[in-house]
Formats: structure tokens, sequence, C-alpha cells
């Protein structure tokens, strides 16, 4: 089955190259100008991936990906402008699995979205099966769920594979770099990408986000994996 994308630009010039890109690849591609009628498509029929322009008239990307997060945990990609790191943060704090900064290679983009979907799918670095389990915080691998006690934690792809990969290694410190390169596969990148993802891991959680107890800054190195059984 192909895959169904939706992209999210006002410019039709963008939209249109990164369109064919994804399309040589296999992928079904939708195009929309607007956040409105991205958030309409993608809650009626939800896609899966998009790739998101920030700024867009009507609604902006950051309140598209707010909405869509609320219902669907469908993997997002944003677009952003050269040099604005705020946005790139806040846009990974809202929900985004993975960022591109504007320009932009398509080639670039269209390896993005093949590892985000990999992702997406279970292919992830964690391995193909196993539960993993601390105190009432339960990791199906295998089935892709989270459940904290009695209640299911919605996870991004890119969540689920820092958490899984944490807990698979216990009291194990990790560096930011180490984590760009373990779980999302890259060589170099911004490690504010590893921050953010982190705190909204911790908020999911964590017994009390403001003082974790599983997931530890380590100063001075990064972070590690402290089970509470």
């Amino acid at each position: 089955m192909s895959t169904r994308i939706l992209v999210v630009d006002d410019d039709p010039t963008v939209a249109e190259v990164v369109a064919r890109y994804l399309e040589r690849d296999g992928h079904q591609v939708d195009c929309v100008g607007d956040g409105a009628e991205a958030l309409r498509r993608a809650l009626a029929d939800p896609p899966d991936l998009m790739v998101l322009d920030l700024m867009l008239p009507k609604v902006d990307g950051l309140q598209v990906c707010k909405k869509l997060r609320e219902r669907w945990p469908v993997p997002v990609i944003m677009l952003t402008a050269l040099g604005e790191e705020i946005d790139r943060v806040v846009g990974l704090e809202t929900g985004a699995d993975d960022y591109v900064t504007k320009p932009f290679s398509p080639r670039e983009l269209a390896l993005r979205v093949q590892s985000v979907l990999r992702r997406a799918r279970g292919a992830s670095v964690t391995g193909g099966s196993g539960v993993l389990r601390d105190a009432d915080l339960v990791v199906d691998v295998g089935a892709h769920e989270v459940r904290l006690g009695d209640k299911e934690i919605l996870l991004t792809a890119r969540e689920f594979d820092l958490l899984a990969y944490l807990m698979r290694n216990p009291r194990q410190a990790f560096s930011r770099a180490a984590l760009l390169d373990q779980v999302w596969g890259w060589s170099f990148g911004d490690s504010s990408t590893v921050t953010v993802h982190v705190r909204r891991l911790r908020e999911k959680v964590e017994p009390d986000p403001t003082v974790p107890r599983r997931i530890v800054t380590v100063w001075g190195v990064g972070y590690r994996y402290e089970p509470l059984s």
C-alpha cells in the first residue's frame, strides 16, 4: 500500500517540488495551502505523515500540530525558516517528529520522510518485539504501545524510540550527540531536538516532571534512565 502524505505549504512552488520528489518514492501526496484546510482534512482522514510549514495563513503550523496531536499521533515533519531556532524548538515541543530548515534539499526531505515513516511503522532502533516494564510503566515494543498504570500514553514515533532505547539501557548515561546518533540516526544535528523530546517524555511518564525520577539529567553528560522498580 502506498503511504498517504499531506504537504501543507502556502508556497505552491515549494509544495509542487516536495510532492514531486515524494511521489517518485511511491507515496500518494495531497497538497493544501492553509492551516485550516490542513486540519479539516487531517482530522477527517488522518494521513500517514504530514509535511507542515510553520508560517501558514488562517491557522499557523504550530496550532495545526498542536490540535492534531490532541487527536492523532500522526508523524509530522515541520518546515522552518533558516535561523529560526526558537521556532524549531517550539515546533518540537508541540509534537513535531522532525524538522527541515528552508532552503532545503528536496532529496534530504524525502530521506527524512522515509526515516520517520520507518519508525512510525515500528521499524525502530529498539528491536522488533518484547515488553519493557518499570513499575507501572509498560512499553510493548511489538505493539508500539505504552501504558502507565491503566492509562494508554500516546507517544510520537521519536518519543517511543527514545523511551524504549533508554529503558533497554538502564543506568547508562548518554550524551545528546550519542542519542541523536542512536535514536535519530543523525551523525550531526541540533542537540535541542533531544532536549525537547526528553522534556516531552518526562511530562508523559514521570510522576512529577519537574523532579524527574526515571529520565534523569547527568550534568555535563546528558541523560540516563533510572528504573523505579
